[in-house]
C-alpha cells in the first residue's frame, strides 16, 4: 500500500499582506497618515499626511520584502530576557544570592 501524498498549495501558505506590506502596520499607517489629514484641514498637514503614507507604505514594502513575518519576530524577541546567566545543567538551582548577582 503506497502512501498517500496531500499537496501543500501556496496560496493557504502565503504571508498576510497588503499593498506589499505587513497587514496591521500598512492600515495602521493609511490610518495616521489619514487622521493627520483630516483632523488638521490644512494644506500643510495633507502635504504631511501623503508624504507620511507613501514612506511608511515603501518602508513596510522593503521590510515585507526582506522578511514577511518580522513583526512577529520582533514582537517575540522583545519578551526574551537581556541576560541568561549560564548554568551547568537545566536541573541547577541558584541560591538567592546568586540569583541577585546576575541582575
Amino acid at each position: 500500500m503506497a502512501l498517500r501524498t496531500v499537496p501543500i498549495r501556496q496560496s493557504g501558505n502565503r504571508p498576510n499582506l497588503f499593498m506589499g506590506g505587513d497587514r496591521e502596520l500598512v492600515m495602521f499607517s493609511i490610518l495616521i497618515a489619514a487622521t493627520s489629514i483630516f483632523v488638521a484641514m490644512e494644506f500643510k498637514a495633507t502635504i504631511f499626511g501623503v508624504v507620511l503614507w507613501f514612506s511608511s507604505l515603501y518602508v513596510l514594502r522593503l521590510m515585507a520584502k526582506n522578511d514577511p513575518k518580522l513583526r512577529h519576530v520582533y514582537l517575540r524577541q522583545i519578551q526574551y530576557k537581556k541576560y541568561y546567566p549560564a548554568r551547568s545543567t537545566p536541573f541547577y538551582h541558584n541560591t538567592r544570592a546568586q540569583e541577585m548577582q546576575h541582575l
